[in-house]
Parts: structure tokens; sequence; C-alpha cells
């Protein structure tokens, strides 16, 4: 079965929507069956693979947390062969109000992707920058968090209140959920307190904190707007060999196939 990763942080502007994207498609590349998930309103990650938020309003996640649509039946084809995506949009705000008279309102993203979880290596979930019921759903239905840090100190501040979020989803409706690892993005190596937060993080998380890390990039920046993961993009950039590495990472991290 299928592992089921999301990716999480309520701070935005940490590269949590560069990470789901580029992340997916490199192990996607490296012939691993990938499903991204775009769990965020502001549809990002949609339009990051090149696809419009509005080009089918009928055929997104929203339609498929709300049961109007089945879970093969909102599935797109992304420009990697292995890779596909299930698409966000706007509507997807209003998810939340008409989920909560939903019995096991917590579950429901994991009942509706059940039916393809065994036809992937991978599933992606990008999540939202908040901690509702939209992210709580990602979280109940994946097997772990990866958390996205930006290498500044007030970004270490604001992991407490993820933490507690993952806490209070264990103890609740998935125990099973562990953390993947902490990602230090948008790293420059020139700037002392980016070296300073690293060294504090693995000080704190130790081997929870990926070797991987993902470094200031212009091309990695530019990719979205074209439309493409990094690898598409410019395959020889900084981005694409960090993202790649990290994909050898997270599979080296999960030979032991998951069971959920």
């Amino acid at each position: 079965m299928g592992k089921v990763i999301a990716i999480a942080n309520q701070k935005g502007g940490v590269g949590k929507t560069t990470t789901a994207i580029n992340l997916a498609a490199s192990l996607a590349v490296l012939e691993k069956k990938v499903l991204i998930i775009d769990a965020d309103p502001q549809a990002n990650t949609t339009s990051g693979l090149n696809f419009s938020p509005e080009d089918d309003q009928k055929r997104t996640v929203y339609e498929l947390m709300i049961g109007k649509i089945d879970v093969h039946d909102v599935l797109i084809q992304t420009e990697i062969s292995n890779l596909h995506l299930i698409p966000s949009h706007i509507n997807l705000v209003g998810a939340e109000i008409e989920m909560l008279p939903m019995e096991n309102r917590e579950s429901v993203l994991k009942e509706r992707i059940a039916p393809v979880r065994n036809d992937y290596d991978y599933i992606i979930i990008d999540c939202s920058p908040s901690l509702g019921l939209i992210t709580v759903n990602a979280l109940t239905a994946a097997n772990s968090v990866l958390i996205p840090v930006q290498p500044e100190f007030f970004a270490l501040e604001g992991l407490g209140k993820l933490l507690q979020t993952i806490r209070i989803v264990q103890k609740g409706v998935n125990p099973g959920l562990t953390i993947e690892g902490f990602l230090v993005t948008m790293f420059d190596g020139r700037t002392k307190v980016h070296s300073q937060v690293l060294a504090e993080l693995r000080e704190h998380f130790k081997d929870m904190v990926f070797n991987t890390i993902i470094t200031r990039n212009i091309r990695l920046s530019e990719a979205p707007s074209h439309g493409k993961p990094i690898i598409l993009y410019d395959v020889m950039s900084n981005g694409t060999n960090n993202y790649l590495n990290l994909a050898g990472e997270v599979m080296s991290r999960n030979e032991t196939p998951i069971d959920q």
C-alpha cells in the first residue's frame, strides 16, 4: 500500500508547495508511482504543475471531499508519466463548513482516497498554511508528516503549534502518524543565522532533520511561473539536485512497505 506523506507547516512562505511539487516529481522520475493532492484552497500546487484551477471546477479535491465525485474521476495526468494530480480550487475554503455534519469528518480524505492507495508508491499531500479541518484530514490520511522549515528563528517558534496538532491527531484518530522529517529550505550558507538555526534544529531533533538541504536557487523560484517542477524547467540546476537527493533520502527511509 502506498505511503502517504503530508507536507505541512501552518507558517506560510517556508517552501511547502515547492517541496510538494518537486519531491513528488523527483520520486516519479526515479520510477515511483506518485499521486500529489493539492489540499490548499490557494491551489498553488495545481498551477505549479501547469493546470488552472478554473479548467474544470467540478473535478477538484473539493468535490472529492464533499462526496460529489469518485477519486478515479478527479485524477489528472501531469507531464511526468508516473505523476498524477488531484487539483484544488478556492471552493475548498467552504468544504470545512460542509463537512461539519459528517460522521468521522476528520477521516473523510482518508476514506475518499482509499480506492487508489494501492495504485501508488507515494501519495504526497500539500496542506494549506493553517491547522483547520482540511489539514487535520490530511494528517489523518497520512502515514507521516514532512515539515519544511525556513532557517529563521521566528520559523522555529511556530513549530510548537504544528507538533501539538500532530500529537492531538496521534491521540485521537491516527496513532500511527509519524514525523517523516524536518526539511530546511531556502538555506543560504553565507548567512550566519541560517547556519545557527540549522545547528539548533539538528541539536534538538537529531536525525529527524533531513541531511538534504534545499538551498536558495533562482531557477527553483522561477519554475512555478512556467508550470513546471524544477526537474523539467532546469535539469542541471542546484534545485533539481537538491530535490533528487531529498527523494533518494525519503526512499531510503521507506524501504519497508507501509500498511495502514
